[in-house]
């Protein structure tokens, strides 16, 4: 079980922000529990990478220990050339990279979560795509940010960041008048 310090970083360390990587995108599906090492593989090649991690508290040998969880167990996903999927493929750590039609839209759609992961939000996986109302969130480090929201009170409200090439998503927590409808 690795240390927190030991986890490899959820964006390639040349780059700031996932939109300023450059190529084609798709998506490693990677072999069970291989994400991780598959990460430090795309670093270690200069590939560019992103794999979105939450912490989570479990017991393990009568103690309490935090560890970095994947958000979408067995995806990895990265950008670069057709030499740069090669070399991903030449890991022997994934079952197969899948082909993302509407680069834009993945870039988008994963922006959003980086955004929630950067502004610290409470995440957690969201493992089916939400059906729910639209909504934007108006300020603060995630503004711009679009999903769909799930569960609501007077104060907080469960909004879901989807990744619809998966059929995932993210679930956050956040203050409930931070959001505006979108129709």
């Amino acid at each position: 079980m690795l240390k927190l310090s030991e986890n490899p970083a959820i964006l390639t360390s040349e780059v700031e922000s996932l939109a300023e990587l450059t190529g084609t995108w798709w998506i490693a599906h990677t072999k069970a529990r291989f994400e991780k090492v598959f990460a430090w593989d795309m670093l270690s090649r200069g590939i560019g990478y992103f794999l979105p991690m939450w912490e989570k508290v479990i017991f393990s040998g009568g103690r309490k220990r935090r560890v970095m969880m994947p958000l979408f167990t067995s995806y990895v996903f990265f950008c670069g050339t057709d030499e740069d999927r090669y070399r991903a493929m030449a890991t022997n750590r994934l079952c197969q990279t899948i082909e993302v039609f509407d680069q834009d839209r993945l870039v988008q759609e994963l922006t959003r979560i980086e955004k929630a992961l950067v502004g610290k939000a409470i995440i957690d996986h969201y493992p089916h795509l939400p059906v729910g109302s639209r909504c934007r969130i108006t300020s603060g480090p995630m503004m711009g940010a679009e999903g769909v929201v799930i569960e609501r009170n007077n104060t907080k409200a469960r909004m879901v960041l989807e990744v619809t090439i998966l059929g995932r998503g993210a679930l956050i927590e956040i203050d409930a008048d931070l959001l505006e409808h979108i129709d």
